[in-house]
Formats: C-alpha cells, sequence, structure tokens
C-alpha cells in the first residue's frame, strides 16, 4: 500500500465549517419557501449536457449552499484527483492501481499511459475481438459441437461480471438480436443454476465465463456445473467444451485446463474493478445481443460523459452536482439512502446495478491515510422502476419519518408507444416530484371536506428532495451517458470524504469464513467446533438436517 501524507479532516476543512453554520439557518426551511422566496429557481437550478437534462429545484439548497459545496469540492482537491484518474495515476492507493475504466471507452486517437505503456491499442484490440466474435455467433457462423447454430447465452459471473451484463440486457433489450436467448447466471445456490437451463439445449447453447482469475469460488462452481451439464448431453465427449464454452479472464493456464480454447479467452486488466468493467470484455454477452455497432455507441455514451465531467465547470457539472447534493444530506441531513426511481421498463436492474457501484465503492469507514472517517459515508441506494414503486414503497418516503433523496429519471421518448401508457407514465414522475416537494397541509386536507379526524392521516409534511433526470429514449448511447453518470457522482463523494472508492476489502472476512465452514459442513467428522457458540450450533444443526 502506499503511504499518504495525513489528509485535513474534512469537518475541519473550511467549507465544511461554513456549510455546517449554514445548515443551521437553513435545515429546517420548507421547499414551500424556497419556491415562494425565488419563483423561478425551477428554471435557474437545472443542468444540462450531452442530452441529458438535470432539474436539482426540488432540493433544499439555495445560492449559498451551491456556492459552499462548489467550494468543498475545490478544497478537497476534486480538480486535482479527476485529472489523476485520467491520466492514469495509481490512486487506488490499498492495491497500488490505476483507476482506468475511462480508458475502456476512449477513442483510439486517446493515448492513456500506464507504467510506460499506452493501454488505448490494447482495449481496442479486445473490443475488435470481442466484434469479431460477436459477429459470429448472431450470424450463426459459430456453431456447436454438432454443428447447431448457437440460440441460447448463459453468461455466468457473479458482482461486477453478472450485475452489468444482466442489466445492460435488460436495459437494452429492444435492440437485441430477437432469435438468441440471453440468460444469466451468478448465485451459487444451485437453483440458480438449475433454472437457467432447465429448457435449454447444450447443443445450441453457449456459457460466458466471466471471471478474472479464473478461481472465483461461486462462478468458478456454476462454470462447472455448466460443464458437467453439457458433458452429460454430450455424452461425456470433451471435445464439445471448447465450442460451447468462452472465458472472459487473464488466467490462461486455468482457461486451458477448463477445456476452454485460449483463443476464445477475452482478457481485461488490473485496472477494471469489476464493478466498472461493464463496458470491457466483461461486456461481451452485451455485445452479442445488441451487436458491435450499438456496443460501440454504448461505449461513445460513456466517453462523452466522461468527457462532460472532467471538462465542466463544476457548477453546472452533472455528476458533480449530484454527488454534492447527496453528500449534503448524507451528513448534514442524516440522510441515509437514496432512492433511484426509473420510470422506465427497461431500466429495471438499474437501481440494483447502482447498489454495488456505490455501496460497494463507498461503504468505508476510513479515509485514504487509514485514520477513521470524520463524517458518515456511503449512503444506501436502492429502488424499483415507476409506477411499480408507488404501489410499494412509495407510503415510506412520503409520510414515513426517514428523509430520502430521490432521483427520478424519465424519458421524453417511449421505444414501445402503446395508446396513453407513456404520458400517464411521465404524469406520475412529474406528480411524484411535486408531491414529495410541496406536500399537502392539514389546511389543504380540511379544505377539502374530510372529517376532522382523518385530517392528521392525509397530511403530507412534503419538503423531501428529489432530482429529476430526463432524456430523449433508452439508447444504447444514452445508458452509457447515465451509467458513466453515477460512476462519477460515485467518484465526487469519495474524493468529499476522502475514501479509496476503488478496493473493496469488506467482501473479504466473508469469503474467508465461507471457505474455512464449508470444509465443516462436507467433513465426514465433526467439526471441531472453532467458533462462537451461535456460529458452532447452526454448523451443528445444519449438518444434522441436511
Amino acid at each position: 500500500m502506499q503511504t499518504v501524507t495525513p489528509l485535513t479532516p474534512l469537518n475541519h476543512r473550511p467549507s465544511w465549517k461554513a456549510l455546517k453554520a449554514h445548515h443551521e439557518q437553513i435545515g429546517t426551511k420548507h421547499l414551500r419557501e424556497f419556491f415562494a422566496d425565488d419563483p423561478a429557481r425551477g428554471e435557474r437550478y437545472t443542468a444540462e449536457a450531452e442530452g441529458i437534462f438535470l432539474d436539482y429545484s426540488k432540493n433544499r439548497i439555495d445560492d449559498q449552499t451551491l456556492k459552499l459545496l462548489v467550494q468543498l469540492a475545490k478544497e478537497s482537491g476534486l480538480r486535482e484527483r479527476t485529472e489523476a484518474m485520467f491520466l492514469g495515476e495509481k490512486i487506488n492507493i490499498t492495491e497500488g492501481r490505476a483507476v482506468l475504466h475511462v480508458a475502456l471507452r476512449a477513442p483510439k486517437s486517446e493515448s492513456i499511459v500506464v507504467d510506460g505503456e499506452d493501454v488505448v491499442p490494447a482495449v481496442h484490440a479486445v473490443l475488435d475481438k470481442m466484434s469479431e466474435f460477436a459477429e459470429r455467433v448472431r450470424s450463426g457462423v459459430w456453431t456447436g459441437h454438432t454443428g447447431k447454430r448457437i440460440r441460447n447465452v448463459v453468461n455466468i459471473g457473479i458482482g461486477g461480471s453478472d450485475l452489468g451484463p444482466v442489466m445492460a440486457y435488460e436495459a437494452l433489450k429492444h435492440y437485441s438480436q430477437r432469435d438468441l436467448t440471453f440468460r444469466f447466471v451468478s448465485n451459487v445456490d444451485g437453483s440458480d443454476f438449475a433454472e437457467a437451463v432447465h429448457d435449454l439445449d447444450a447443443a445450441e447453447t453457449l456459457f460466458l465465463v466471466a471471471s478474472k482469475t479464473f478461481t472465483t469460488q461461486e462462478t468458478m462452481t456454476n462454470a462447472h456445473s455448466a460443464r458437467e451439464w453439457a458433458l452429460a448431453q454430450f455424452g461425456g465427449d470433451e471435445k464439445a467444451i471448447a465450442k460451447h464454452f468462452v472465458a472472459i479472464s487473464t488466467n490462461t493456464k486455468e482457461v486451458a485446463k477448463f477445456g476452454i480454447d485460449i483463443e476464445n479467452m477475452f482478457g481485461f486488466w488490473d485496472w477494471v474493478g469489476g464493478r466498472y468493467s461493464m463496458d470491457s470484455a466483461i461486456g461481451l454477452s452485451t455485445m452479442v445481443a445488441i451487436g458491435p455497432e450499438n456496443f460501440r455507441a454504448m461505449l461513445a455514451g460513456f466517453h462523452a460523459m466522461d468527457v462532460h465531467f472532467r471538462t465542466a465547470p463544476l457548477e453546472q457539472n452533472l455528476p458533480v452536482l449530484m454527488g454534492l447534493l447527496s453528500v449534503w444530506y448524507t451528513d448534514f441531513f442524516d440522510a441515509q439512502t437514496v432512492a433511484i426511481l426509473p420510470y422506465e421498463q427497461y431500466l429495471k436492474r438499474f437501481p440494483a446495478y447502482l447498489q454495488q457501484l456505490t455501496m460497494e465503492s463507498n461503504g468505508k469507514h476510513v479515509t485514504l491515510d487509514g485514520t477513521h472517517v470524520a463524517t458518515q459515508t456511503g449512503p444506501i441506494y436502492w429502488g424499483e422502476p415507476g409506477t411499480n414503486g408507488q404501489h410499494s414503497f412509495y407510503q415510506l418516503i412520503h409520510q414515513g419519518t426517514r428523509l430520502i433523496p430521490c432521483d427520478f429519471i424519465g424519458f421524453y421518448k417511449t421505444l414501445n408507444p402503446v395508446g396513453r401508457h407513456h404520458d400517464m407514465l411521465m404524469a406520475n414522475v412529474f406528480a411524484q416530484a411535486e408531491a414529495l416537494a410541496f406536500g399537502k397541509t392539514a389546511e389543504a386536507v380540511k379544505a377539502e371536506g374530510v372529517a376532522e379526524a382523518l385530517i392528521p392521516h392525509k397530511v403530507f409534511e412534503g419538503n423531501r428532495p428529489s432530482n429529476t433526470i430526463l432524456a430523449e429514449c433508452v439508447s444504447p448511447a444514452m445508458l452509457g451517458k447515465l451509467v458513466a453518470l453515477y460512476e462519477h457522482v460515485v467518484f465526487t463523494q469519495g474524493v468529499i470524504w476522502s475514501i479509496d472508492s476503488f478496493d473493496q476489502w469488506g467482501v473479504e472476512l466473508g469469503k474467508v469464513l465461507a471457505t474455512r465452514i464449508l470444509g465443516e459442513l462436507e467433513s465426514g467428522e465433526e467439526p471441531a467446533g472453532a467458533h462462537d457458540s451461535s456460529t458452532n450450533r447452526l454448523i451443528q444443526r445444519y449438518r444434522k438436517n441436511k
């Protein structure tokens, strides 16, 4: 690990102290007052870039808030840290790695040097190899062991090797080749694999095994189950494996040992974090589904947002504004969660994708120099597509006791125009944001003739903040822009909190313990009972009843 010069604690920075004093002045001010004092704020508190329009007027802020938040970003070195990332410096300090997901979507004309080597040519070499392979599968040139055309693609991965591909497939299903079926297996629970393949013919099925090391326990357990399943249908012919399995990995030895032709191995680099990898070879299933041209359009969308984040003034920078607002609520209003509410069925897995991106990145309790953080970090991200969520959890957002900032995501156009559906959908976006902001007073409820005893139950306090994001429609390019938007929101938050947003040591302890316990569950002898009394008893009970 690199040594880091001790940092000025966040709560000791001048702008932080000023924000604290400012919050004491306006923290209880209602959004009704904000809009009454500044009727034009709905026009002023907006920003737009790369086809994405952000209305952040329904936030509990004023001009002074924004000024202080931007000053906080400057004091925290956001610009300097951003440049360090784009230049390939090893800002993932605990692992001594560069953080270069931005290189995955850089055009060929750019140069990004890591350890003396320009990585952009290698990125495009992999993209070209992916494109050639994807076209062979999509066109039917690639055939299985028996000569049948591939009709089913099953992606086996976990974490970023699953959440990115499955989210992208669902988001871009409209653009997918419909004579191909796509399935995704991630959970080590055998039911996940069994259900994914129960109606498939191995002769028409291609497995994409995504594991950088080719040793990830859950992924390789599922991969070996897939291998056994396929061999059972091919009469045990080991030669079949090379025609029905490809690898997304860097471990040539283990890939070859599995039976995969190393010519069908697609690599990536240690400067690609798993949760930032959907636009690397990990996105092979996405490229097979939507085609190389659409995949490259998605990469262009990513890059467009990268350029905006790197170059736009902080005051007009979409990821910076959203990142600073989340810090404002997390640390000054004690908001513990953020709701992601896409009013677009194709984005139904987008909130789940953001859960890993945000919480694995910023769920940290120590700063870059190893000292305990002075403030809260890493809010919980969650959500569901509208209008489903309105009949589920919106009750708590509207009338619960917790402050839950919301991001509403809507589109001007639908890919499936059916009657008045889309107008109804978008009416709900605007209505929900309005209701959260302004609520309904007891006087308004009483004026409707509601019985006195019911009035308290029908009051909406309002003053619940939200952002509204609007764009033209779901497209490969727009998906890239949206994902990159939130990637850089996460980065902005991490810089303010002075944490390493690119390691994930928190997942390690459970893995180590699970490996030890697995041996005890499968042992023919009674375990020695080396755990606490609760864990020992649970192991004993499971062994007795399995």
